[in-house]
C-alpha cells in the first residue's frame, strides 16, 4: 500500500494537543479525521518534541501527531545555501515540523531530536504575518522545506489553505517543494501561476534505497505531467545531487527519462545543487544514520557547511548542466554555487 495512503487511512493511537491549540478550526478538523484516537493534552509542544534522549529512528517507524500553536514568527530568512531564484525577499514559512517520508539523507534528522510531526494550527496568524510583509514588499515564500505539505494535505489541509490564501495576494510567490504524487485538491482549483509546484527527483535507484515511503520516479513524473496539463507552474529540482556509484549514468538516465515525458519549455526552470548540510546537523544525522553510505562520505567543511570537495561538486554540477542544456535554455537552469 502507498505509504501516504496508509498514513491517511490509519487512525493514530494518540494525538497530543497543546492546551492553547484547543478550539482552533484546524485542530477540530484534524481530530475529526481520527475519531478513534486518544486526545492527550499537553502544556507546550516543546516539552514533548524537544526533550532529550529521544530515539529518532524508533519514532520514525510510527510518528505521532502533535497539534500546537506557533508563538514565534512564521517567516524566517532563507538559508544562504538555498536558491532564491532571483527574488530579493526570500523567506521560509513552516506550518509543520518534520516530514511524512523517511529519506536517509534528509537534513531534518539533524535538526530535531524527535521524528514526531508538529502541526501548527494557527495558520491564520501566518497569513496575517505574510500580509503585513506584503504591505511594503513582494515576497518569495517557501512553505514546504521543513516537511512535505502536499504529502500531508490529506491529514492537515494546509497545502490547500496556503494555495487559497496565495490566490488573494498578487505580490506573493509561493514555492511548495514536494516528492509527493498526491495532486488531490489541485485538480479542483483555478490555476495560480505564482504558486510554484517544485518536485524533487532522484535516480530510481536512489529512491528505492534511500527515499523510504516516497512515490517512485514514474509516479512523480506523472504527477508533474498532470500538473502542467492542469495549467500549474512546475519546477524540476535535482537537489541534492548525491555522489552515488555510476553517478553519471544514473543522472543521465534520470534527465533523459524526465524529458521524454515533459518538454523543457513546459517547466518554469530547473534547480540543481550538490548535497550540503550544516556541520551541526550532519553530526546529529550521522548519529541517527550510522550506517548510511551517503552521509558517511568524507565531506569538506566550508563556512560552517559540509559538502563534497569543491572540485567534485563542480564536476557533478557541470555534468548535470551539460545534460540539461540539451532540453532547456541555459537561463532556465539555477545552480547552487556553494
Amino acid at each position: 500500500m502507498n505509504f501516504e495512503k496508509k498514513w491517511r487511512n490509519s487512525p493514530l493511537a494518540r494525538i497530543y494537543v497543546e492546551e492553547e491549540a484547543k478550539g482552533y478550526p484546524l485542530t477540530e478538523e484534524i481530530l475529526a479525521r481520527f475519531p478513534g484516537s486518544a486526545v492527550v493534552p499537553i502544556r507546550a509542544y516543546k516539552e514533548l518534541f524537544s526533550r532529550k534522549r529521544q530515539n529518532f529512528r524508533l519514532q520514525k517507524k510510527a510518528p505521532q501527531l502533535i497539534l500546537a500553536v506557533k508563538k514565534e514568527g512564521f517567516l524566517s530568512p532563507g538559508a544562504k545555501v538555498c536558491e532564491r531564484f532571483g527574488h530579493k525577499h526570500f523567506y521560509y514559512g513552516s506550518s509543520v515540523l518534520n516530514c511524512l517520508f523517511d529519506c536517509a539523507y534528509c537534513y531534518l534528522q539533524g535538526v530535531y531530536d524527535s521524528a514526531n510531526l508538529v502541526v501548527f494550527v494557527n495558520v491564520e496568524d501566518a497569513f496575517r504575518e505574510v500580509s503585513a510583509f506584503l504591505s511594503h514588499d513582494p515576497l518569495y515564500l517557501c512553505i514546504s522545506y521543513d516537511t512535505d505539505l502536499l504529502a500531508l494535505n490529506g491529514l492537515t489541509g494546509l497545502a490547500e489553505r496556503w494555495y487559497d490564501y496565495a490566490q488573494e495576494e498578487p505580490d506573493l510567490t509561493v514555492e511548495l517543494r514536494t516528492k509527493s504524487a498526491n495532486l488531490g485538491f489541485l485538480r479542483k482549483k483555478n490555476e495560480n501561476k505564482a504558486f510554484v509546484l517544485a518536485w524533487t527527483l532522484s535516480p530510481a535507484d536512489v529512491i528505492g534505497e534511500y527515499e523510504k515511503g516516497t512515490p517512485p520516479l514514474e509516479k512523480r513524473i506523472a504527477a508533474m505531467r498532470e500538473a502542467i496539463d492542469l495549467g500549474y507552474t512546475v519546477r524540476l529540482c535535482l537537489d541534492p545531487l548525491l555522489r552515488i556509484p555510476d553517478f553519471e549514468s544514473q543522472y543521465e538516465k534520470l534527465i533523459d527519462r524526465f524529458f521524454s515525458e515533459i518538454n523543457g519549455r513546459e517547466i518554469l526552470d530547473v534547480s540543481v545543487g550538490a548535497f550540503r548540510i550544516s556541520a551541526e546537523y550532519l553530526k546529529r544525522l550521522r548519529k541517527n544514520r550510522p550506517a548510511c553510505a551517503l552521509t558517511l562520505y568524507p565531506f569538506q567543511l566550508r563556512d560552517g557547511v559540509y559538502s563534497y570537495p569543491p572540485e567534485k561538486s563542480a564536476a557533478m554540477l557541470c555534468f548535470v548542466r551539460e545534460k540539461l542544456i540539451r532540453y532547456v535554455r541555459e537561463s532556465q537552469i539555477y545552480m547552487s554555487d556553494f
